[in-house]
């Protein structure tokens, strides 16, 4: 499997890690739709269930290319190369851009995910009273969660390693957002802003040869949480990746049809046109989180007027689906020439 890879096969690996990484930092999108439409979805979770006892006895046993080849260490070195130069590059151009050009960000997101439920719909053929029971459950679900408000903040280590744990759902489970549970959860600018900025900043001290960081309590807190939570999104990676690889096999057309339901569920939560609900003291005034920025409550959803704006948004939802569409034609172009 690994060694059939060309030179292009690995760019493009990286690159759907990119996607991947981006897509699992921004709330209402799933890591795991990236990696569903391009191709390697059923790859991706039989490779992370290898992470088993086998594979850390090999590793143990300093066996570490049986190791590599056992776990395909090529395929899941370079996702994951991807997703990590995603957080400290993609992802900062997504905040740039949700902040200054929200309404067309989400209105390409919106058309991804449209073009993500053809993708996934077109070739599935099995429909009974099972699957449909299934899919309208993922849909109620992926609904529901769109609604609930979040929760407070809590840098109880207990809780964050439980946060990481829910958090790569998005990676493992297509339509399920990890990053919207953060937000429901409390604790999304605490794992994926502070700690991630923290991180940044201690390797600049680190290339500066600045150690005072060390004396610095909140950076070593927040690196802590950081490690904490790094070690609950592994371990929610590879339990998750065992519990679907077995579901895959055992009820495929059931877990197809339900991450089916999951994504057009997720509809709601990347609606383009909607206002921000932000939380109040009691005062009248915003709450605002550790970096200064209003907590959101919620999202208040309607229907667009017709002007210059909205016809731009809906040109970028066609957009979404063209990329869409054209990781698919890549795709089967690539079945193709193997």
């Amino acid at each position: 499997m690994q060694s059939t890879r060309t030179l292009t096969d690995k760019i493009f690996l990286v690159l759907k890690g990119l996607g991947m990484g981006a897509a699992n930092k921004v709330p209402g999108i799933s890591g795991g739709v990236v990696a569903f439409v391009a191709g390697f979805y059923e790859e991706f979770i039989y490779s992370l269930k290898k992470v088993n006892g086998k594979a850390f006895k090999l590793l143990i046993n300093g066996r570490f290319k049986s190791f590599y080849r056992y776990v395909n260490g090529k395929f899941l070195g370079l996702l994951f190369f991807g997703m990590v130069v995603s957080y400290f590059s993609i992802s900062k151009i997504l905040d740039y851009l949700i902040k200054h050009y929200e309404l067309y960000v989400w209105s390409v997101f919106f058309g991804m995910i449209i073009g993500s439920i053809y993708y996934i719909n077109k070739d599935f053929r099995d429909w009974n009273y099972k699957t449909y029971t299934s899919l309208v459950i993922g849909i109620l679900v992926g609904v529901s969660i769109s609604f609930l408000n979040p929760a407070k903040e809590n840098d109880n280590l207990l809780f964050v390693f439980f946060c990481g744990i829910i958090s790569v759902s998005g990676m493992t489970l297509p339509g399920f957002s990890g990053s919207f549970i953060l937000i429901l959860l409390g604790n999304y600018v605490l794992l994926l802003v502070d700690s991630v900025n923290a991180l940044y900043d201690t390797i600049s001290d680190i290339f500066s040869a600045d150690f005072s960081f060390v004396n610095n309590a909140e950076r070593i807190r927040m690196l802590k949480v950081l490690a904490i939570f790094t070690l609950g999104s592994v371990t929610g990676l590879v339990t998750f990746s065992h519990i679907l690889s077995y579901i895959l096999k055992h009820y495929k057309s059931i877990t197809l049809s339900a991450i089916i339901g999951f994504i057009v569920g997720s509809l709601g939560v990347v609606w383009p046109w909607k206002k921000t609900i932000y939380k109040l003291n009691n005062g009248g005034e915003f709450l605002l989180d550790s970096t200064g920025e209003k907590i959101i409550k919620n999202y208040q959803r309607f229907i667009p007027e017709f002007n210059t704006q909205t016809y731009y948004a809906v040109g970028f939802i066609f957009l979404g689906i063209a990329i869409v569409l054209a990781l698919e034609w890549y795709g089967q172009k690539t079945k193709k020439t193997k």
